[in-house]
């Protein structure tokens, strides 16, 4: 499975299965449906018809495989990207409901950094030099081929975090970390952004924003960031990432 555009899940799925297509559409529905859903970045990339889709039919190695093989395709189209927010392109990945399914939020996370650990072990290549490869340290973050990532884990289980909620289907939405840097980065401008978006997501949630989220730039831990807890309770525990590839100056 290639990369799928919106506009191909939207007008011609003839190429996607029953569930790829339900998930999508479903996917999108969400962001379309309630005016008020927090992050207006991935409303605006909706509107104009510039989500990427991938999907994984199960937790399988041959599927994992596709699956890395479809971010690497991502990172080389995010290369290209022209620095034009209004052309940011995130990268949707939905997993089929009917393989990958949990009853609780933790065991979604749990799955989600599984996956991690694939992407991260079939990676062809080394790990930035200037990413830290400790999880638990500031200016740690995902890498692939190269490329810093951020990855948000949104699933079903969620019922109170509804802002984490896409769907029936257990999403990962990449974006290449420089992008946050852009529009909300450690900067006046970036600090009001993310007071805008926190303000929605209270309003959304019903709740006050994670306090797990904060900005990469000022060295906040990132991977709490990924999979957030469904209450507010202050994030702790041991990141599931098992680092593995040297880094460039070791090669």
């Amino acid at each position: 499975m290639t990369l799928t555009a919106q506009t191909k899940v939207e007008t011609d799925a003839g190429d996607l299965t029953p569930w790829q297509q339900t998930a999508a559409l479903g996917f999108l529905e969400r962001l379309r449906m309630p005016t008020n859903f927090p992050c207006f970045f991935s409303q605006n990339a909706c509107r104009r018809g510039r989500i990427l889709f991938a999907f994984v039919d199960s937790l399988a190695p041959r599927d994992l495989a596709r699956t890395a093989d479809d971010l690497g395709a991502y990172v080389r189209r995010s290369r290209e990207w022209d620095g034009d927010v209004a052309t940011a392109e995130p990268l949707v990945v939905l997993f089929d409901p009917a393989t990958v399914a949990a009853d609780t939020v933790e065991a979604y996370h749990d799955i989600g950094w599984q996956v991690l650990q694939a992407w991260h072990d079939l990676d062809p290549a080394a790990w930035p030099d200037e990413v830290s490869r400790v999880p638990a340290s500031p200016f740690w973050t995902m890498c692939f081929a190269g490329m810093q990532l951020f990855v948000n884990m949104s699933n079903p289980a969620h019922r109170i975090r509804r802002s984490r909620n896409l769907g029936r289907a257990f999403a990962f939405i990449v974006n290449p970390r420089e992008r946050f840097d852009i529009v909300a980065g450690d900067n006046p401008r970036g600090r009001a952004v993310r007071e805008r978006l926190r303000k929605r997501i209270h309003a959304y949630d019903g709740l006050p924003h994670s306090p797990a989220l904060g900005s990469f730039e000022a060295g906040e831990i990132e991977w709490w960031q990924y999979g957030l807890a469904e209450t507010n309770t202050a994030p702790s525990g041991t990141c599931p990432m098992r680092m593995r590839k040297p880094a460039e100056s070791d090669r």
